[in-house]
């Protein structure tokens, strides 16, 4: 134990620092909140619906409430019911079994609603998305089945990615 302490100290921090300029996840979310608050007048809230993905983009929708970026800390929340929601955070390629659940989520969700597409497979770009094609199992992009106000590509796309989603469909 002791070596593997000394060889861990002698090492150091092995990750890369941010480029220049970039914008960290803390001003970004402070951006965000400001700017929600300033467009809606009140908190954000989202209904998040997995049409068919791989878990990968909710892993990363998952990471939003964890400590470092604490999206329900600065009034952004999670909802259980579309009823209450301002907005669909849609993940994966819209499977048969799930294309009508997406659309009664869609319809019950209150105007205006705002629908995010998350993921390459859900933005039709990728491996399970209009590259295969719709198919037996599959309708494809999220836009096949309901009406999409912004794409949040990446497989899956990084929790700063998916902030920047959500700033884009609010400003809309």
């Amino acid at each position: 134990m002791i070596p593997m302490l000394k060889r861990i100290f002698r090492t150091g921090i092995l990750t890369e620092p941010l480029p220049e300029g970039a914008a960290t996840p803390a001003a970004e979310l402070d951006r965000l909140q400001d700017e929600i608050v300033r467009i809606l007048g009140r908190a954000l809230t989202i209904r998040e619906v997995d049409a068919g993905s791989c878990n990968g983009c909710e892993l990363e929708i998952h990471a939003l409430n964890n400590p470092y970026y604490n999206l329900e800390g600065r009034g952004i929340k999670f909802v259980a019911s579309p009823r209450h929601a301002d907005m669909l955070l849609v993940t994966g390629p819209v499977t048969k079994n799930m294309e009508n659940a997406l659309r009664i989520a869609y319809d019950c969700t209150p105007d205006p609603k705002l629908v995010v597409a998350v993921g390459d497979c859900g933005c039709g770009c990728g491996v399970a998305g209009e590259l295969s094609g719709p198919n037996y199992a599959s309708c494809g992009a999220i836009e096949n089945v309901v009406p999409v106000d912004v794409r949040v590509p990446g497989c899956p796309p990084t929790p700063l990615a998916l902030l920047q989603g959500i700033l884009a469909a609010v400003r809309r």
